[in-house]
């Protein structure tokens, strides 16, 4: 049976001189041990449909206390009231802050789902290759 833990959050969203208020959905799921996912409303997509990140859960844990990341998805805490996420795509960089204590409880919640050494990445890789090769 696959457990989900969904906790919706207010967040900002960067831009050029302010800071806009940003609903956002942490969501985290026993079927995807791995990861974690960030859930933004269409209203905020370019495309006009709920646009999803997909990240590791470990780098949401590294990127609480010090910077990390590579690719598509970077975290660091930015002061003891913000943590940063900068999520790269072709269309350009979005920078999205949140408080670190809301990310740190629902990690923390994560945790009650699946503990990280009992995360199993044969299952996670199965689910990966089938999602990236469609099926086949």
């Amino acid at each position: 049976m696959d457990i989900t833990l969904e906790h919706p959050v207010h967040a900002r969203l960067i831009t050029t001189g302010r800071e806009l208020p940003v609903p956002v959905t942490l969501r985290y799921t026993s079927a995807d041990p791995l990861a974690v996912h960030l859930d933004f409303p269409a209203h905020i997509s370019l495309s006009g449909e709920v646009a999803t990140w997909t990240f590791a859960r470990s780098l949401l844990e590294e990127g609480l206390d010090a910077a990390a990341g590579i690719g598509s998805v970077h975290i660091w805490p930015c002061g003891p009231l913000r943590t940063v996420v900068e999520l790269h795509a072709p269309e350009g960089v979005a920078m999205v802050w949140f408080d670190p204590a809301v990310l740190r409880r629902f990690l923390l919640r994560s945790y009650t789902v699946v503990e990280p050494a009992d995360e199993s990445l044969g299952a996670a890789l199965d689910q990966g290759l089938t999602s990236l090769l469609g099926g086949v």
